[in-house]
């Protein structure tokens, strides 16, 4: 205590503790590079404080618009996994390995996209490119929507994974390979022809706008 000139151990008892200054809390470095026409928001809050969040737009993301590359860790094993995101691999120098984000201070905002479960939630499609993984918008979003996101046909089929399902209401199957048999959510609205990714669908409407 500079008043007692003293050497004490814990706080004065005359002159009572010392006025602590805290440091300014700085964001994580996947928070930091959230683009300004992006937000984070809590969706829930588990045990231990553990935070649940989303990403939502702020103003209107207009279709094909590119995000990435994806920032992570290449690793030969999952490290972590999170029930709500995509699991993500890449081809590099022959091998695969997976897109890992062990936590905020190593990734970037996409680690924070949530998965889609269906036509209507998706709002993303997840691809590689020369060994990263971009998101690409597949339809306009309208502010204050999620982002969410699946994989586009090519990379399903490299990922093992299939169409965008519904196990139960709040179980979904993130992981490659699903077990169960796949659904076609993307329908033709000319044909009715079912359709596992928004890609395919994509690709077969161009033979209607052919023949017409």
């Amino acid at each position: 205590c500079e008043d007692c000139g003293k050497s004490l151990i814990g706080e004065c008892k005359l002159h009572g503790p010392l006025i602590r200054a805290k440091d300014r809390v700085i964001p994580s470095r996947a928070r930091l590079t959230l683009p300004h026409y992006l937000t984070l928001r809590v969706l829930e809050l588990r045990a231990g404080n553990q935070q649940i969040l989303g990403v939502f737009a702020k103003k209107v993301i207009q279709k094909r618009t590119q995000f990435g590359p994806y920032v992570g860790q290449l690793s030969t094993k999952l490290t972590r996994y999170d029930e709500s995101r995509l699991v993500l691999q890449v081809l590099k120098d022959g091998g695969k390995y997976f897109l890992d984000t062990p936590n905020e201070d190593c990734g970037n905002w996409m680690m924070f996209v949530r998965l889609a479960r269906n036509q209507e939630e998706q709002t993303l499609v997840a691809y590689q490119h020369c060994g990263e993984v971009y998101f690409t918008t597949v339809k306009p979003i309208e502010p204050h929507t999620e982002l969410k996101v699946w994989y586009a046909a090519d990379y399903a089929k490299f990922m093992e994974a299939s169409a965008v399902f519904i196990k139960e209401e709040s179980d979904v199957c993130p992981l490659p390979p699903v077990a169960k048999e796949p659904v076609d959510p993307w329908i033709c609205s000319s044909c009715r022809s079912g359709f596992a990714t928004f890609a395919l669908l994509e690709s077969h409407q161009c033979i209607h706008k052919d023949r017409v």
